[in-house]
């Protein structure tokens, strides 16, 4: 295989209550597809609105997706106001397994929203948090560009603290081994003993109210997880079942990623 995307190829489509699913044959398919997708959901909502929100992951498997967006014509990133989902409380600002620094360097320097909104791992937390839902409160969410963790997680809403009916919009949370151990997988720590152990999260709630969702899920580590989404029970045990629920999101993945489905 060379990696070339293929222009105009079909990806195999299936569905899980309300949630569309696209099957693509590898990631890079995969993400320019979902990159496409995204910026014609903000193309489509800058048409009628002075200013949109929108909110973005940080992950290896939003590789793909990212180097695709910000490629995309015609859209004034000038009037987005751009958040993100989570970061690791601790790191220093400029720590490369910082999630503010992984979408400033792929997405927000190259792009330049009109506005670009961090969580703050260094703030105190319980301040931090109140500070962001504040801010995601005053800017509804038109889009929300996300992934699924291993443990079926959406951004650190692991399924030990995972709350559909979550009375906070952004809290702190102990992140779970299973997490942890991923962040090692995918090459971001080199020791589950250096991954930390708390991070500031948005949480279910705040990501389900988002107009549109995009889910992008690439690779075979992330097969039971995208099997329990789609065929499991709708249960906090993989929190990213309640997308089933949500009336305008679409997962994106690709064939090792859907192998058990």
């Amino acid at each position: 295989m060379t990696g070339e995307l293929l222009p105009n190829r079909e990806p195999r489509r299936l569905s899980a209550d309300s949630l569309a699913v696209e099957v693509y044959p590898n990631r890079q398919e995969l993400g320019k597809a979902a990159a496409h997708t995204v910026a014609d959901w903000l193309r489509h909502a800058l048409a009628t609105r002075e200013r949109v929100a929108a909110i973005f992951a940080s992950a290896p498997s939003q590789e793909e997706f990212l180097a695709a967006l910000v490629t995309e014509p015609g859209v004034d990133w000038s009037r987005v106001v751009a958040f993100h989902l989570d970061e690791y409380v601790g790191l220093p600002h400029d720590a490369p397994q910082s999630f503010a620094q992984f979408l400033r360097q792929r997405l927000f320097d190259k792009v330049r929203p009109g506005a670009v909104h961090y969580l703050d791992g260094l703030e105190d937390p319980q301040h931090a948090c109140r500070r962001y839902a504040d801010l995601l409160a005053s800017n509804p969410l038109a889009v929300a560009c996300i992934g699924i963790g291993e443990n079926g997680h959406l951004a650190f809403n692991d399924p030990h603290v995972a709350d559909f009916a979550d009375p906070f919009l952004v809290k702190p949370v102990e992140i779970d081994e299973v997490s942890r151990t991923q962040q090692v997988h995918d090459g971001c720590f080199a020791r589950i003993d250096l991954v930390p152990r708390l991070a500031l999260t948005v949480t279910m709630p705040a990501i389900f109210a988002a107009e549109r969702i995009a889910v992008m899920v690439p690779g075979p580590t992330k097969a039971r997880a995208v099997q329990a989404t789609l065929q499991g029970p709708i249960a906090t045990a993989c929190p990213a079942s309640i997308l089933r629920r949500h009336p305008h999101a679409v997962l994106f993945v690709d064939e090792p990623a859907a192998s058990l489905v």
